[in-house]
C-alpha cells in the first residue's frame, strides 16, 4: 500500500507542478516549491507539538521561546496566502480534492481514529488533574466530540470503490492526450507512435486549419510554446497559427521545446536516439495522424477549432476536414466532437461518432445522434455515467493523469479516459476496492478497539492517579503521599535548577529547539 501512496505522490509532483506556459513563458514548478516550503513548515509545526505533548504528559509547563512563536506566526501567515493563491490559480481544481475523499476518505478515518486514540494519554492525564470541574468539562467534552465525528464518519461517506462483489465493469480504456506527451513532443508523430507502442486505444488531439486550407494538428491558438517560431518567424510569434501556411509551419521545429523544458521530467528516460528524433520533430498534418490511427487500428478524437474571422477557409473547415477522413480513414474510429452543423454532419456521414463536450437530458442527447461524452472528470458520478450507459451512450473523461482518479473512474463506469500517463495501463484493480460488508468490519473493528484503548487509559491514569497499585502489587510512598504528581511551577519543582536542555541534560543531545522554560 505505501508504494501505491508513493506512485500517487510522484504522479501528483510530475503531472500538476507546471504552471502554465502561456502565462509566464517557461516552465516554473510552483506548485513545487509550495509542497517544499508547506512540508518543511508541517514538519516543524509537527515536531513542537510532540514536543509539547511530551512535556505535557510529564505535568510540565510550556514557555515557547520567542522564535518559536515567529516560526508559527509566519506558518500561519504562509498557509493563508497559499490558500489565498491556490483558491486563483488552481480554482477549477478544488473539486478534485473533493473527489480525492471518494478514495481517501477510508484510510483518513482510521488515521484520524488512530491519532485521537494516541491523544487519549496527555488528555487522560491532564483531565484528572485539573482541579475545576468546567475545566474537565471543556477538556472531554471537546474531545469526545471530536473522537465519535471521526466513529460516525463513514456514516456520511461515499465512495463508488465501496461496492458489491462481482459488480465492477471493464477498466476504461486509454486515448492518449496529444499523443504520449511524457514520452515525446505533444502533437508529433513521434509522440502518436510512442502512444501507440504505450498500449493506449486512441488519441485525443487538437486540428487547427492553415491559411491554405490544410488541417493539421496543434492545441494552442499560437504557436510558440511547442515550435521555434520566434526564431524562423520573429515577427509572427503572437500571430494565429490559422494564419500561418502550411508550408510556413513546415519549416518549424516542434520537439526541441520538450527537450528544454522537459514539462513532466521525464527525458532522462529517453535513450540517445530517441532524443535525436524528437529535436527532429515537425508539426504534423491531420492527414498523416489520421493514417497513423488507421495504420495501427486506433480512434481519433479530436477538437477542430473554427479559423478566426477573414480566413479564407473559415466557412468551409468542417468539408475540408471530412474529406480529409473519408480518405485516410474508416469513419467509425473517428470521434465528432466538434458541435456546429452537427445535423448536415450527421446525414453525410453516419458513421462518424458522435461526441459531445456537455452534459444534456437523454432525449436531446439521442435526437443527435450523441454515442459518447467527452467530459471533464470533476463531472465524474456513478449515477450520471451509469444513467447514460442504459441507453449505450459512453463516457470519456480528461484529462486523468493519477492512478487515484483513474481507479475512481474505473468505479464510476467510464469507458474510457484521455491520459498523458501511459503508466496508468499497467493498473489492473483499482486502488481502493470493498465490499459494503468488508468495509464495515473495517469501520467497526476500527472504532471498537479504539474505545477499548481509550477507556482502558483512562481507567489507568484514574488509579495512577489514586495511588492504586496496577503492576507491582506495592503501594509506593512518596514525599506527597501515595503519588507525587510533577509540579508544574518550574522554581517549586527544582525546574528553575535542573533544565533538560541544558548541556549536561540527556535531553539536549536529542531535541536543540530552543525552548524558554524560564521566562
Amino acid at each position: 500500500m505505501g508504494n501505491i501512496w508513493e506512485v500517487i505522490w510522484i504522479e501528483f509532483i510530475c503531472l500538476h507542478c507546471r504552471f502554465k506556459f502561456e502565462t509566464l513563458g517557461f516552465w516554473f514548478p510552483w506548485s513545487l516549491v509550495l509542497l517544499v516550503v508547506a512540508a518543511a513548515l508541517f514538519t516543524y509545526i509537527s515536531l513542537l507539538l510532540v514536543l509539547a505533548v511530551c512535556l505535557l504528559s510529564e505535568g510540565q509547563r510550556l514557555y515557547l521561546h520567542w522564535s518559536h512563536k515567529m516560526g508559527i506566526v509566519v506558518t500561519m501567515a504562509f498557509s493563508v496566502s497559499a490558500t489565498a493563491v491556490l483558491s486563483e490559480v488552481w480554482s477549477k481544481e478544488w473539486k478534485t480534492l473533493l473527489l480525492s475523499l471518494q478514495v481517501t476518505a477510508p484510510f483518513l478515518q482510521v488515521g484520524g481514529v488512530l491519532l485521537m486514540t494516541l491523544l487519549s494519554w496527555p488528555i487522560a492525564l491532564h483531565f484528572f488533574r485539573m482541579n475545576k470541574r468546567v475545566h474537565q468539562v471543556c477538556l472531554l467534552g471537546g474531545y469526545m466530540s471530536a473522537l465519535f465525528s471521526l466513529y460516525l464518519v463513514p456514516l456520511a461517506m461515499y465512495s463508488p470503490c465501496i461496492r458489491e462483489a462481482g459488480t465492477l465493469g471493464p477498466k476504461p480504456t486509454l486515448l492518449g492526450h496529444r499523443g504520449a506527451p511524457m514520452l515525446a513532443p505533444e502533437n508529433t508523430l513521434m509522440s502518436f507512435e510512442r502512444a501507440v507502442e504505450a498500449g493506449v486505444d486512441g488519441f485525443e488531439t487538437d486540428v487547427t486549419i492553415s491559411a491554405d486550407g490544410v488541417p493539421f494538428v496543434m492545441h494552442d491558438l499560437t504557436l510558440q510554446r511547442t515550435t521555434n517560431v520566434e526564431e524562423v518567424f520573429p515577427n509572427r510569434t503572437h500571430t494565429p497559427a490559422a494564419l500561418f501556411t502550411w508550408s510556413d509551419v513546415q519549416q518549424l521545429n516542434a520537439g526541441a521545446w520538450f527537450l528544454s523544458w522537459d514539462p513532466f521530467g521525464t527525458v532522462f528516460s529517453l535513450s540517445p536516439e530517441q532524443r535525436e528524433l524528437a529535436a527532429n520533430q515537425m508539426v504534423p498534418s491531420l492527414e498523416e495522424v489520421l493514417d497513423v490511427a488507421n495504420r495501427t487500428g486506433r480512434t481519433v478524437l479530436f477538437d477542430l477549432r473554427q479559423p478566426p474571422p477573414g480566413h479564407p477557409y473559415r466557412d468551409n473547415y468542417l468539408n475540408i476536414t471530412l474529406d480529409l477522413i473519408h480518405t485516410h480513414i474508416n469513419s467509425s474510429q473517428v470521434l465528432w466532437l466538434p458541435s456546429d452543423q452537427r445535423g448536415e454532419i450527421q446525414q453525410v456521414d453516419p458513421e462518424l461518432q458522435q461526441t459531445a463536450g456537455q452534459t444534456a437530458s437523454i432525449q436531446e442527447l439521442q435526437d443527435n445522434h450523441i454515442t459518447t461524452l467527452n467530459l471533464h472528470y470533476s463531472t465524474m458520478s456513478l449515477q450520471h455515467i451509469s444513467k447514460y450507459r442504459s441507453v449505450n451512450i459512453s463516457v470519456n473523461l480528461y484529462v486523468v493523469n493519477q492512478p487515484w482518479l483513474y481507479s475512481l473512474a474505473w468505479c464510476s463506469g467510464a469507458s474510457s479516459v484521455t491520459t498523458n500517463n501511459m503508466l496508468l495501463r499497467d493498473i489492473h484493480t483499482p486502488l481502493l476496492l470493498v465490499t459494503p460488508e468488508q468495509y464495515s468490519v473495517i469501520w467497526v473493528l476500527t472504532d471498537l478497539v479504539s474505545a477499548v484503548l481509550i477507556v482502558c487509559v483512562f481507567i489507568f491514569h484514574w488509579w495512577r492517579e489514586r495511588g492504586l497499585h496496577f503492576w507491582s502489587g506495592s503501594r509506593q510512598t512518596h514525599e506527597t503521599g501515595p503519588y507525587s504528581k510533577f509540579r508544574t511551577d518550574p522554581v517549586e519543582s527544582g525546574w528553575g535548577r535542573w533544565n533538560p536542555f541544558h548541556s549536561e541534560s540527556p535531553t539536549r543531545a536529542l531535541i536543540s529547539l530552543p525552548l524558554d522554560l524560564n521566562p
